[in-house]
C-alpha cells in the first residue's frame, strides 16, 4: 500500500530533488488524517512489539521499511549532487533518520492520541532538512 501511495504522491514530479524531499515531508503531513491506525505504520508498530521474538516479522519489517527508506534516499543522493554539498553523512544515514523521527513521530502521537505532535514533529524534520542543504555563510 505504501509503495502506491508515495510512488503515485504529486511530489514525485517535481524536478528538483531537494523540493522532492522536502515534498515527501509535506506529503507525510498532509495524510495525518483519520484514525490513528489510518496514518501510522503497521510495521513500525509490528516491529517494535516482535523484534525479538519473532525474528522473521523483523526481518520483514526491517525490508519494507528500509526499501522505503531507500526512495528517500535516492532523492537525498541526488540532492546532495545537485546542490553541490559535501555532507559528512551519508545519503543512506539522513534516508534512515528521516524513518526513524517519522516512527517516533507515530508513537508519540499514538501515546497522545492525536497527530498534532506528529505533525509537529515533521515540522521540526523539514527545518532540519532544509538548514542540511543551506550552503554555510561564509565570514
Amino acid at each position: 500500500m505504501a509503495d502506491e501511495l508515495f510512488s503515485g504522491a504529486p511530489y514525485r514530479n517535481l524536478p528538483d530533488p531537494l523540493d522532492r524531499l522536502l515534498g515527501y515531508v509535506d506529503f507525510r503531513k498532509a495524510i495525518l488524517r483519520g484514525d490513528l491506525p489510518d496514518f501510522t505504520c503497521l510495521l513500525g508498530t509490528m516491529v517494535q512489539e516482535a523484534y525479538e521474538t519473532h525474528p522473521p516479522i523483523r526481518e520483514a519489517c526491517e525490508k519494507f521499511i528500509c526499501g522505503h527508506a531507500r526512495m528517500v534516499q535516492a532523492d537525498i543522493s541526488d540532492a546532495i549532487r545537485k546542490h553541490g554539498i559535501n555532507p559528512e553523512w551519508s545519503a543512506e544515514s539522513l534516508a534512515l533518520y528521516t524513518q526513524a523521527v517519522i516512527q517516533g513521530a507515530f508513537i508519540l502521537a499514538k501515546a497522545r492520541h492525536s497527530p498534532d505532535i506528529a505533525a509537529a514533529c515533521l515540522d521540526h524534520l523539514r527545518r532540519y532538512l532544509e538548514m542540511l542543504f543551506v550552503p554555510p555563510k561564509r565570514s
